[in-house]
């Protein structure tokens, strides 16, 4: 039978909040620098510390690590349709992290996607400007899997010669869409992939060519 909305409204607020990192301060700092490792080596995978954290689906346990250590009172959050349409996320979200949560990805510091299929467009979130890039958006996608698709190669910062990337899922258009984003370089969003225990990251530093098939 199916549930009424207004039951499963209910049942979702009364739902036991998950919980956060077991051990606070030194979790987040094992993934904070987990972050800064894969932003500074575009491409490279780093594994996350991931022990007792469940949170409410469809939030990942990476990406739980992820908003639990780079949210904060300060920083505005974009969710996509799959998160915002769970109380549970957004209860876990705004209890552990603080974050607001905004309705316009524009006003994001970070944007978390739970469906990266139906990823809207980058160029919908924060660019930053010429004055302040570091205001642009951060776009963590979660759920996805590496060297499983097509690869793509990377240049620039934190990378010797040349390193090569491969993540699904994405928008059939996502690669074209990052090459033009990061052409606009010092403004421009910053990603982060999320998978099942690793991350891997592309700052808007680093110049991206689709790799012939």
């Amino acid at each position: 039978m199916e549930t009424a909305p207004e039951t499963t409204a209910a049942n979702d607020r009364h739902t036991p909040l998950a919980a956060g990192f077991p051990d606070p301060v030194h979790d987040a700092q094992a993934c904070f620098r987990a972050i800064m490792d894969a932003m500074a080596r575009p491409g490279t995978r780093q594994k996350l510390k991931l022990d007792a954290l469940s949170p409410p689906e469809p939030l990942t346990p990476v990406a739980a690590a992820i908003a639990l250590t780079l949210f904060d009172y300060d920083t505005p959050v974009w969710l996509d349709r799959t998160l915002m349409s769970s109380e549970p996320v957004k209860a876990f979200l705004r209890f552990h992290t603080g974050a607001p949560i905004v309705s316009e990805p524009v006003d994001a510091a970070f944007a978390l996607v739970g469906d990266p299929k139906q990823l809207i467009p980058l160029a919908s979130f924060n660019q930053g400007s010429a004055e302040y890039p570091d205001e642009s958006t951060t776009v963590i996608l979660s759920g996805q899997e590496f060297d499983m698709s097509q690869k793509v190669t990377l240049s620039g910062p934190g990378i010797k010669d040349t390193a090569t990337l491969a993540v699904t899922p994405t928008p059939p258009v996502f690669w074209d869409q990052v090459i033009s984003n990061n052409r606009q370089f010092p403004r421009g969003i910053d990603l982060i992939f999320a998978g099942k225990t690793d991350i891997a990251a592309l700052p808007r530093s680093t110049s991206v060519v689709l790799t012939e098939i």
